[in-house]
């Protein structure tokens, strides 16, 4: 998952889009970058890091100009090269810089159209660079020197023909402007907002809509399926809708776990979808056990922490924290390595030993992916005196891979793989388990806008909305994660060797 966000404005835009990306910066923690365009010219700064540690001030007075694009990126399994930061540049035609939050499903077929058919080098592995270079091929006609909106349309609708998947995507042309657009499903989200600034309007596009709050900018709507904006150098808008058969099914797992919650995502409050989560969640428990002796329920920080509300609300038991979290560790679902993630969540959580001692405590998580920090969580509450440990899931198993631009393990790394609930309460050592079922996650995000279509929810029921992920697509992505994954591994393993201290003599 990555962030994305682009402004157009009256006056120079580097603090702001470096103010969005932090604001973002929970939607990636691998790599950041900036391009801002001015007279013509590009400036660009990118590499790997936080955005506090990407850019500094030399860096920052070298941003100029009133337009201008940010990324940043969450690490994928295996190591990570800063050649694929993002935003990537292409300088024919106009110059055009691109970053893109999403995945293509058919990514080799399209880099091998662009390298033969298309005559463009690529010079990366991401598929970023190779949706750029669609884009900048369809926007090179013979003859043409000089663009119009409808032209740049033209440009997006035959990309849509030509990409699958799901992306969201933010584009400087050089000596035009901005554009931004989103796959014909929706998928991957994408908001623009706009602020006065005395003569007229500064826009900007981003990931989330908290991006824009942080700004002064107030939230227009999100970009519709298959839909296109443009806003010139001089911030004149333009939008069209262009793809076919477009349907909005955004990805549920944003709900679930990416998105801040006081963002809004497609008029849905991310907030307000986790404390229906939440309740939806308690009277299952409910259902499933009456006379309960749950004594407190506690969350692991932080998504859970608005459904675990509501499910202590719903079962009128108490709601405590009990678990205190180390502000300076990354999200352990998205760091590289098996390893750094078990060594990471003891150095992120520690438990408040009186919130447990004695008591049957529920803990609630937003779901559950390996099962890794799971295991240790429990073996935390059960060494911090818990009688009982019950755990309860917001989302249904996951079960499957994501292809849509959430970089999950090999399908055997899941901990729902082959197992029923039975075997994987066992298996994180819980006394009880209980998932949320997959109709009540829908119903509880759809309430907040019945006029989604549908949602992505391949992860939980191995449905792909683009309707082009095959059982061999999968396989060959099964063999790259493991193969990523163990590259990663035997990484941090020459990492911890290297690290350890020298022998006395």
């Amino acid at each position: 998952m990555c962030g994305i966000v682009g402004i157009v404005a009256q006056s120079g835009v580097n603090q702001t889009l470096y103010d969005a990306l932090t604001v973002l910066q929970h939607r990636g923690q691998d790599a950041a970058g900036i391009v801002t365009s001015h007279n013509g010219n590009f400036f660009l700064r990118k590499d790997n890091g936080l955005v506090r540690d990407v850019f500094r001030t030399r860096h920052m007075r070298r941003l100029v100009g009133h337009l201008g694009i940010g990324h940043i990126r969450y690490p994928t399994a295996g190591s990570s090269s800063s050649a694929e930061a993002q935003p990537f540049y292409v300088n024919s035609p106009f110059g055009i810089s691109l970053a893109h939050n999403g995945n293509l499903t058919n990514a080799d077929e399209l880099r091998d159209g662009v390298l033969k058919a298309d005559l463009r080098h690529i010079n990366t592995t991401s598929d970023s660079e190779v949706l750029l270079n669609v884009f900048a091929h369809e926007l090179q006609k013979p003859g043409k020197v000089e663009l119009t909106p409808d032209d740049i349309f033209q440009a997006v609708r035959a990309v849509h023909e030509r990409v699958k998947g799901g992306y969201a995507v933010v584009a400087l042309i050089s000596g035009y402007g901005l554009v931004a657009f989103r796959d014909p499903n929706g998928i991957r989200p994408i908001v623009f907002g706009s602020r006065s600034n005395g003569t007229g309007k500064d826009y900007m596009v981003a990931s989330e809509s908290v991006a824009l709050d942080a700004s002064g900018f107030r939230l227009e709507r999100d970009i519709a399926p298959g839909e296109a904006i443009f806003i010139s150098e001089k911030g004149e808008f333009h939008h069209q809708v262009c793809a076919e058969n477009t349907k909005l099914s955004p990805c549920i797992f944003e709900h679930v776990y990416f998105a801040r919650p006081d963002s809004i995502m497609d008029d849905v409050s991310v907030y307000k979808a986790r404390l229906r989560m939440g309740v939806r969640l308690a009277e299952k428990i409910v259902r499933l056990r009456p006379d309960h002796d749950i004594d407190v329920v506690i969350p692991i920080p932080d998504t859970s922490r608005t459904s675990a509300l509501e499910v202590a609300h719903v079962l009128g038991v108490k709601y405590r924290e009990g678990f205190i979290k180390n502000r300076y560790i990354g999200r352990t679902f998205i760091m590289p390595g098996q390893s750094q993630r078990q060594k990471s969540v003891k150095q992120k959580l520690n438990a408040i030993d009186l919130e447990f001692r004695g008591k049957n405590v529920l803990l609630v998580d937003d779901s559950i992916v390996r099962g890794t920090t799971c295991e240790q969580i429990v073996e935390m509450a059960r060494d911090a005196g818990a009688n009982k440990v019950y755990f309860a899931s917001a989302a249904p198993e996951v079960r499957h891979p994501n292809v849509y631009g959430i970089d999950m393990p090999a399908k055997d790394e899941f901990i729902a793989n082959d197992r029923d609930i039975e075997a994987i309460q066992t298996a994180i050592g819980a006394d009880w388990l209980v998932y949320q079922d997959l109709d009540d996650l829908v119903d509880a995000v759809k309430e907040g806008n019945p006029g989604i279509d549908a949602f992505d929810c391949s992860v939980f029921n191995g449905c792909y909305v683009t309707g082009d992920v095959t059982k061999e697509y999968l396989e060959r992505l099964q063999a790259l994660r493991a193969d990523a994954s163990k590259r990663s591994t035997q990484e941090n393993a020459v990492l911890e060797i290297h690290n350890e201290p020298p022998t006395p003599a």
